[in-house]
């Protein structure tokens, strides 16, 4: 199992080795650690960096999924902080996404650049089993959490607009946030199984029928996922003992059908 840390969330496992590495595609964020959880081998990196140092636009995707794959890892929980784009998504919410929608400029975002042409199917982009597993974990331990949902993933580093927000609810979509895009992705080009814990913090540039709610700053986001990491670390100890090996799911075969010959 590998776990991404997202904002605030730098440390995991307080057993664990450090192994450093680089890869075909420069080096990772972060040295990946190591250790076991009740039982279960778990690698943790911290995607912005130890520091948060890499801001969404400058973190080196590919490298991060390439050196999970390079130690063993074959499944994947990616949690992020959110800003929330529905009233009844409430900050201290866990959205488990189902779908994402790419607003992003300018990030390598495939390991597929030829001589051989290769169309990873996109449909459904996030792991059924992983997703389902999050969602029962929270509710036994009665985390707020709602089954399926579309992020919006835009570059960053800035929030949103207010005239981007209010397309974003328009268009029907649930969350927004600056990395799930081309991390959840890069995982399935690798028939990595992928799963997301969108944690809201805001509600991105307030909500129309409600000029109370203040737009969204980096301090109140950060302070909010700060208050909501004890629930984020006791689903992930709930839950990743739970997940067996990778089956022969949608993930594991990405490429069985992506190849033009």
């Amino acid at each position: 199992m590998g776990v991404f840390g997202g904002s605030g969330f730098y440390r995991f496992l307080d057993d664990s080795e450090e192994v450093s590495l680089d890869t075909p595609w420069g080096p990772p964020s972060a040295a990946i650690r190591i250790g076991s959880l009740g039982g279960t081998r778990v690698a943790f990196m911290p995607r912005h960096g130890d520091g948060h140092d890499l801001p969404p636009h400058r973190i080196n995707y590919r490298a991060n999924l390439w050196a999970m794959r390079e130690v063993g890892v074959r499944r994947i929980v990616g949690p992020a902080a959110c800003g929330s784009l529905r009233p009844e998504h409430a900050p201290g919410t866990f959205v488990v996404c189902d779908q994402f929608v790419d607003r992003t400029r300018g990030r390598a975002d495939t390991f597929y650049h030829g001589p051989q042409t290769t169309h990873v199917a996109a449909a459904d982009p996030y792991c059924p089993s992983l997703r389902a597993a999050l969602v029962a974990a929270a509710e036994a331990l009665g985390i707020p959490v709602v089954d399926g949902g579309t992020v919006v993933v835009i570059s960053g580093p800035r929030f949103s607009t207010r005239a981007e927000s209010g397309w974003f609810r328009a268009a029907g979509w649930d969350v927004v946030n600056m990395t799930q895009y081309p991390e959840a992705w890069l995982a399935r080009e690798l028939e990595l199984c992928y799963a997301n814990v969108s944690l809201v913090t805001d509600y991105d540039a307030g909500l129309d029928d409600d000029p109370s709610v203040e737009p969204v700053t980096a301090e109140a986001a950060y302070r909010v996922f700060a208050d909501n990491l004890d629930r984020l670390r006791a689903l992930l100890f709930r839950v990743l003992p739970k997940i067996g090996p990778q089956p022969d799911d949608i993930c594991a075969r990405a490429l069985s059908s992506a190849i033009v010959l």
